[in-house]
């Protein structure tokens, strides 16, 4: 039997796939800062503090977490573009909702929109991709997204903030609906790429028992890569919240040098992801995981207690983010086998929503794990935990690596 997949010359039909959902995350990530870039503006206009402002994102995380976990669910059940589309029309609620809210308990409602509308962009994204694309071309594909994610993360403080101090911050959030509808109607105009193979060719081709709807929540492996997103994430989001007054304290930059480090840090991790999209695709990705993050941790610790010259700060911190940059493709491989030695593709919508719950769990900790240092002014300690928890994340990627292995032997 012919598929519309196979109708279709092979690259072309990866390269529409991957351009759409590298697009699709993009907007994700935009959406993850659609309330952050306007914190002075809503802190100013309702009169709210810190803590207050805060509290939405924790919201938006919490959401986001449950969330992607029974998203993975829904993938499954009723097709990737199906709730990839529910995901954006919560961002577009969100961002409509923003435009005319007049109190905090609007901005708690469209922190928890938007949380909901990027809880289904991991499962729904990775079982495309996984569906869709040519296994030689998996690891471009997942550096593509990652990259894309990036760029999202990038042009929205830029975006916001542009048109928030031109024109208010109310047309801000109709310019980011704008953005949503745009991605709604190209997931629409292309819905035909995204449709699923028939379900014969999703079954596990072992051609074992059936496995329950929740079987993957007993499986080792599957709990260890849970266990690995969180450990990365929390300490990604140690450095993104608190890079630039440790590098105040501990090295005296000043707050635009130490906004330029964190962006180094960024820019450094988009060109890891771009390198690790090569390199995954090599095999042992575990292990290629264990020297990226490794070889992260230990700049870590250099920048935690080493008296630096400021100069030297800048290149370092490209150095960690292009070294933790290199582990992301290789993560998503990693998943990928977890959830087809044993699952078959049929099951990638549950593994990947649960899996990568861990993301918006470790973001959602990372304030808490991290915060009691920074209060007691114990900045090198921060650093060094980051480093800490990459330590432990290369014990469970290895894990997963071997179980998996043993499964496929």
């Amino acid at each position: 039997m012919t598929t519309a997949v196979e109708s279709l010359p092979e690259k072309s039909h990866d390269l529409q796939v991957i351009s759409l959902i590298g697009f699709v995350h993009g907007v994700s990530h935009f959406f993850h800062l659609l309330l952050p870039p306007l914190f002075p503006w809503l802190m100013h206009d309702f009169g709210l503090s810190f803590t207050g402002i805060g509290a939405t994102m924790t919201i938006f995380f919490v959401v986001s977490a449950v969330g992607q976990a029974l998203a993975g669910f829904l993938v499954d059940r009723f097709g990737a573009a199906k709730v990839l589309a529910g995901g954006i029309m919560c961002f577009l609620l969100a961002a409509l909702l923003l435009s005319v809210v007049d109190g905090y308990l609007g901005l708690t409602l469209v922190a928890a929109l938007a949380g909901l509308g990027n809880s289904v962009f991991h499962p729904a994204d990775f079982t495309v991709l996984n569906r869709h694309v040519s296994q030689h071309r998996l690891g471009h594909a997942f550096s593509i997204h990652g990259l894309s994610g990036n760029l999202g993360w990038a042009l929205a403080p830029v975006f916001m903030t542009g048109v928030a101090a031109t024109a208010g911050w109310r047309v801000a959030a109709l310019a980011a609906a704008g953005i949503a509808a745009l991605a709604l109607l190209l997931v629409f105009w292309r819905r035909r790429t995204l449709t699923d193979p028939p379900a014969s060719l999703l079954s596990d081709p072992a051609g074992g028992p059936a496995i329950s709807a929740f079987g993957f929540l007993r499986s080792p492996p599957v709990w260890m890569c849970f266990l690995f997103f969180l450990l990365i994430t929390t300490a990604f989001g140690g450095i993104q919240n608190f890079a630039i007054p440790i590098l105040q304290n501990l090295h005296g930059l000043s707050l635009a040098a130490g906004a330029t480090a964190l962006s180094a840090y960024l820019l450094g991790g988009a060109g890891g992801i771009l390198t690790g999209g090569f390199l995954a695709q090599k095999g042992e990705q575990e292990r290629l995981i264990a020297a990226a993050l490794g070889a992260g941790g230990l700049l870590a610790v250099a920048l935690a207690l080493l008296p630096l010259p400021q100069w030297s700060v800048l290149p370092l911190m490209v150095g960690i983010g292009y070294c933790t940059g290199i582990a992301g493709p290789s993560r998503d491989l990693l998943v990928r086998r977890a959830a087809t030695s044993r699952f078959g593709q049929a099951a990638y919508g549950r593994v990947y929503g649960f899996v990568y719950s861990g993301l918006d769990t470790g973001l959602a900790l990372a304030p808490l794990v991290f915060g009691g240092l920074m209060d007691g002014g114990r900045f090198a300690a921060v650093l060094i935990g980051i480093a800490t928890l990459w330590g432990l994340s290369i014990l469970s990627a290895l894990r997963v690596g071997g179980a998996t292995r043993q499964a496929a032997a």
